[in-house]
């Protein structure tokens, strides 16, 4: 059983990958199994859910069982002076999401993540409306990873936006293609993208892109080598 703060923290998960979806509670329940007062209460954090319900609801969703319990972000500070490098991540895939997400790991950055799902939330989040009005411009990621093939606006229509505005056309865009396709990253260099990576992304992929952008990453140290004294 989750505890009172882990049903509203998964509850809030729930309705987050819903809403991605774009389905409503009732549909959730049918492709579920389960009551629509049910996934009303899971939602508000008000139900106390079992494991095969769980997986009922990841398997609903379209997502894994762990994709429904967020990790907390680390803030991690870079030489004790100079800002965190904020990423978004605009993709869609659950799939694509997670390997991208394990290759930064790979990598070994520790940049704060956040990861929108649409084209839609995306232009919410730069420009702060919406469910993201409570953020500030000021607070603006510092990179941003562009999937090209996005629900409700395409990437490219992010993109032209992005740089059409003179609040965020400074913020550098990697675009994230399927192939290296000559008309959109021709299209996507002439709206101002940064640099371009082809899917899936990977260590190898991802250490190539990232130096041409002159970022400040924060990195995880390498644990320091133990010393041992040795007797003669």
């Amino acid at each position: 059983m989750l505890k009172i703060d882990a049903k509203k923290t998964f509850g809030t998960s729930v309705r987050a990958w819903r809403n991605r979806l774009g389905i409503s509670q009732e549909k959730l329940a049918e492709r579920a199994q389960l009551h629509p007062t049910y996934i009303s209460s899971v939602e508000c954090g008000a139900r106390n859910v079992s494991l095969e319900n769980i997986e009922r609801l990841a398997r609903a969703l379209e997502i894994s069982v762990s994709a429904l319990f967020p990790q907390p972000e680390r803030a991690v500070k870079t030489n004790g002076t100079k800002d965190l490098v904020d990423i978004l991540l605009v993709e869609d895939n659950v799939d694509d999401v997670a390997m991208t997400l394990r290759a930064f790991k790979k990598a070994r950055f520790t940049n704060r993540i956040h990861v929108v799902n649409n084209g839609a939330d995306a232009l919410d989040y730069f420009f702060c409306r919406g469910d993201y009005a409570h953020r500030s411009m000021e607070n603006r990621p510092q990179v941003i990873l562009l999937d090209l093939n996005l629900p409700k606006v395409s990437g490219l229509e992010v993109l032209r936006r992005i740089k059409a505005d003179r609040r965020t056309r400074t913020i550098p865009v990697v675009i994230l293609t399927i192939s290296e396709n000559d008309y959109d990253i021709d299209e996507c260099r002439r709206l101002g993208a940064d640099n371009y990576i082809i899917k899936p992304v990977d260590f190898q992929n991802l250490t190539r892109a990232t130096p041409r952008l002159n970022l400040d990453w924060a990195l995880v140290k390498p644990a320091e080598a133990k010393s041992h004294n040795v007797s003669a």
